[in-house]
């Protein structure tokens, strides 16, 4: 039966983010202690939290060495990319404009990342970026 992927909590997002930026596999103790300060876990705490992740389709778990090694299944940008599209849909009816407007008049991007953005979506088009 396939798994279906679905939104992560925040401890999940948390736990993806440190397995996203190792460029190895991890063990359960490797990803507690990258957690102390945000999360006060104990480990069968967190063993729960990878076991769901696993179920969920997040979070690949090898048991052939004496320690589990835990690696992403699911790459970030993929995951970014689910989820952009859900927040665009759900919130802002799918209109990209309306989501940068709404960032805009509240001032969480200013002028100069509309201006990146611009000059980003300039190359995509095969364009020069305004000098």
């Amino acid at each position: 039966m396939p798994v279906k992927r679905t939104h992560l909590g925040e401890a999940e997002l948390e736990i993806m983010q440190i397995l996203w930026s190792a460029r190895e596999p991890r063990t359960a103790s490797q990803i507690l202690a990258q957690l102390q300060g945000r999360r006060t876990w104990a480990l069968s705490t967190l063993m729960t939290a990878l076991a769901r992740l696993g179920e969920k389709g997040f979070v690949y778990c090898d048991r052939s060495t004496r320690t589990n090694l835990y690696t992403a299944k699911v790459p970030a940008r993929d995951y970014q990319a689910q989820e952009g599209k859900s927040l665009l849909q759900r919130l802002y009816g799918g209109s990209l404009p309306t989501l940068v407007a709404s960032l805009y008049d509240s001032r969480a991007v200013s002028r100069e990342d509309l201006e990146e953005l611009k000059a980003y979506l300039d190359t995509l088009e095969g364009g020069e970026p305004d000098a």
